[in-house]
């Protein structure tokens, strides 16, 4: 249970805040609700790249990460298709320097050739390294196109190519920063050794005076029911041959995420899973095999992953998935699905045992709709039944709902 304040600014700026003197540090996250699905389809990447030049220095503090380390504090980011997030830790009588560094971001990103040019070329390299030139980088570039043709969540976090980060102006990060990075578009959470009475004073003082932006409400495409079977096979100089079958499933905010979430722990999570018992150990037709959602803000997909062992033909396995998957729609037993929700109770708690953790639930849940449902989540794991775990199976797993990418190895 994680007990907190909640306030917001008259510029939109949403505050919540955690109290938890049993540590000597802070924590400070703040969420943008910004990610690549909200990129022009002709300029992609850029909200990874802004993860980067926020980094870059503002106009009045050339380097993000120096005055802060002096403080004793250490950050990160992270950008996904929905959202661009930012964290940090600080020891709790220097917490004035993250409110000062954060909020001086926010309001005044340094915009120059210098900056663009040198987080361009550190994004590159990433595209390059992570996606080009690693075994197995580019399936997400290759599966999400395969299965999304309309919504944005067809490309990955990184962007289409490399041309367009490549090709990114001035003009253009200016334009994305100017849309997006606003206090009425930001939630800012707070978790460890302070008070919200603090908290308060802080926010108004450093925040209070960025101006809000009156951002625009999205009309993103709606990806239509996919009504074919989809199959995309490519070669790769890779040890291993990898399946990929992409289901579209519901969305994160859905009612049905949880009775879909703990239907993938039932499939694969665990060496007595379904798949892992019956492809890995009784077969012997993969190394590995897993079963996730993605849990994405608008419909999601529902990926099964298999590894192979050499050798073995791609139908067989694809074959035996599709077995077990048949299997799942007519039955779940109570004991597995009680199993399963025993861990997921289990991961839930274990979210929570940091402050950086806290911090992080609060802004996400309050993204989705309300900070408090971080505190609900065994309730609704609890509250799913077999049945329902079945009838989400059977609308998920139809051929026709199915995007396979088959990613051979040519050894």
């Amino acid at each position: 249970m994680i007990a907190f304040e909640k306030f917001t600014l008259e510029n939109g700026l949403r505050v919540i805040v955690h109290e938890d003197h049993s540590t000597p540090l802070v924590a400070m996250n703040i969420l943008y609700d910004v990610g690549a699905r909200d990129e022009d389809p002709d300029h992609t990447g850029f909200a990874h790249l802004f993860e980067h030049l926020m980094f870059g220095g503002s106009v009045n503090i050339p380097e993000f990460d120096r005055p802060l380390q002096l403080a004793g504090g250490e950050n990160n980011a992270f950008t996904n298709n929905d959202i661009t997030n930012y964290y940090l830790t600080i020891p709790s009588q220097n917490v004035e320097t993250a409110f000062w560094l954060e909020s001086d971001r926010m309001f005044s990103l340094d915009f120059c050739e210098k900056s663009l040019e040198v987080q361009r070329s550190v994004v590159i390299e990433e595209f390059k390294q992570r996606y080009l030139n690693q075994p197995y980088g580019d399936v997400w570039l290759l599966l999400r196109p395969l299965a999304y043709k309309v919504h944005p969540y067809r490309w990955a976090t990184i962007g289409k190519e490399i041309s367009h980060i490549e090709n990114a102006t001035l003009e253009q990060v200016r334009s994305f920063f100017n849309t997006w990075y606003a206090p009425d578009n930001a939630i800012l959470s707070l978790a460890g050794n302070i008070n919200s009475d603090k908290a308060r004073i802080l926010c108004e003082k450093w925040f209070a005076d960025i101006p809000k932006r009156g951002i625009c409400k999205r009309n993103l495409p709606e990806e239509p029911a996919q009504d074919e079977y989809r199959v995309l096979e490519i070669q790769r100089d890779v040890p291993h041959t990898h399946l990929y079958l992409a289901f579209h499933c519901c969305s994160r905010i859905d009612h049905g995420f949880y009775a879909t979430d703990l239907l993938s722990d039932i499939l694969s999570r665990g060496k007595s899973s379904r798949l892992y018992l019956n492809i890995v150990k009784d077969k012997k037709l993969c190394t590995e095999i897993s079963a996730y959602m993605l849990g994405d803000h608008h419909k999601s997909l529902f990926v099964v992953d298999a590894k192979l062992i050499k050798g073995i033909d791609p139908a067989a396995v694809e074959e035996a998935i599709w077995l077990e998957l048949e299997a799942v729609k007519s039955q779940v037993k109570a004991r597995e699905l009680e199993k399963v929700k025993h861990k997921a109770e289990a991961s839930t708690e274990f979210s929570e045992m940091g402050i950086a953790n806290k911090a992080l639930n609060l802004a996400y849940f309050e993204w989705l709709g309300d900070a408090n449902e971080c505190n609900l989540q065994t309730e609704h794991y609890n509250a799913v039944t077999e049945t329902e775990v079945s009838e989400v199976a059977r609308t998920i797993f139809r051929k026709e709902n199915c995007s396979l990418l088959r990613y051979l190895s040519n050894h």
